[in-house]
């Protein structure tokens, strides 16, 4: 399920390559030591906590707020982690930008190797993409998608999107498995300082538009047309998302002209569809509430900086000396001890006690 979003202003810039580097190595052994007493999954849960991440952004050193963090800090695990992958039955596919564009094809090169059905991620990669570009419409474009998953098949999803006219981002997360509803409530937690109205498929209000939704895209498309022209008067409700040719006849033709071919069986499947984006979905939605009576819900579902500084200064520049020192101890505690794993975390816990 979705597990939260956070929204962090956009700053301009990226991290130096030597606070990168450093980042990728303490990425690494931070990964390493929550899938040695944690497990994998235990690993994606904290990844797909929006607090987690955030004082895990902040203990790597990147600022403590801002929309780089997501980016940053999830291309230091994906580096850090690179030639570990089958070690730690944990992987990374995606990133930012067009690097976003290649996760199905990372997630099948990996599942050839491990045998998992790559389909079954690749669905979830798409939906969880879907969901939070189109189906929930909060003002926000995504442009970054990162996709972690064990060989078991369990995952979770940090993607972020950004609204240039506020100058804002938002995060969000997600941890799901083989049995995730996308489409009901997908969020257990969110957390986001602004909330604002949103066109809101995903929320459990909207059960109703949702079938009605997938009737009206799977009906010909020309019996749709007919009722909407012999509409002499058409009173539109006054809200942000829609437009006037978001109902143009002409434009309905053509959205159910592809979806009519495909016929979905729900509203999973609606959205799967090649092409079926925001504009789409205002304009099915807006001509079932005209036909049916149903309403979309407009809900908006959104309800450690001191560790090693940070590369802008704030709370104070980063100490490499110290920076180094905690990758040193971390690598060592896991990899140079001779004592068995067991007794390894145990002195581990006890170096975290000390140090508090």
């Amino acid at each position: 399920m979705r597990t939260g979003f956070s929204q962090l202003p956009l700053h301009s810039g990226r991290a130096p390559r030597w606070l990168f580097e450093r980042m990728t190595r303490l990425a690494r052994e931070i990964i390493c030591h929550l899938v040695s007493e944690y497990g994998a999954e235990g690993a994606l849960r904290r990844l797909a906590d929006p607090f987690w991440f955030q004082a895990f952004g902040c203990v790597l050193g990147f600022d403590w707020h801002s929309s780089g963090v997501t980016t940053t800090t999830c291309g230091a695990v994906k580096e850090g982690i690179k030639g570990l992958e089958h070690e730690l039955g944990f992987y990374v596919a995606g990133g930012k930008g067009r690097v976003s564009r290649k996760t199905p094809e990372e997630i099948q090169q990996t599942c050839e190797k491990t045998g998992y059905d790559a389909e079954k991620l690749v669905n979830a990669s798409r939906l969880s993409a879907k969901v939070d570009s189109s189906a929930l419409q909060d003002g926000y474009q995504i442009y970054h998608h990162a996709f972690f998953f064990s060989k078991a098949g369990r995952w979770c999803v940090v993607q972020q999107g950004m609204n240039e006219a506020s100058g804002m981002a938002r995060r969000y997360h997600w941890l799901g498995d083989e049995q995730t509803d996308f489409v009901n409530e997908p969020h257990a937690a969110v957390c986001c300082d602004h909330r604002g109205k949103a066109l809101n498929f995903v929320a459990r209000e909207s059960k109703i538009s949702r079938e009605r939704v997938t009737q009206l895209a799977a009906q010909p498309d020309r019996e749709v047309e007919h009722v909407m022209l012999r509409r002499q008067e058409l009173l539109m409700p006054k809200r942000h998302w829609v437009r006037s040719e978001d109902i143009n006849p002409k434009y309905l033709h053509k959205i159910l002209l592809k979806t009519y071919e495909q016929a979905p069986a729900d509203f999973a499947s609606l959205l799967a569809i090649r092409g079926v984006g925001p504009k789409t979905l205002r304009a099915l939605a807006l001509t079932a509430e005209l036909i049916y009576g149903t309403k979309t819900s407009v809900r908006d579902p959104a309800r450690f900086s001191f560790a090693h500084g940070g590369k802008d200064g704030t709370p104070f520049p980063v100490d490499r000396e110290n920076y180094d020192k905690t990758i040193e101890i971390l690598h060592a505690a896991l990899h140079k001890a001779k004592v068995d794993r067991s007794e390894k975390l145990d002195a581990l816990k006890r170096l975290g006690r000390f140090n508090k």
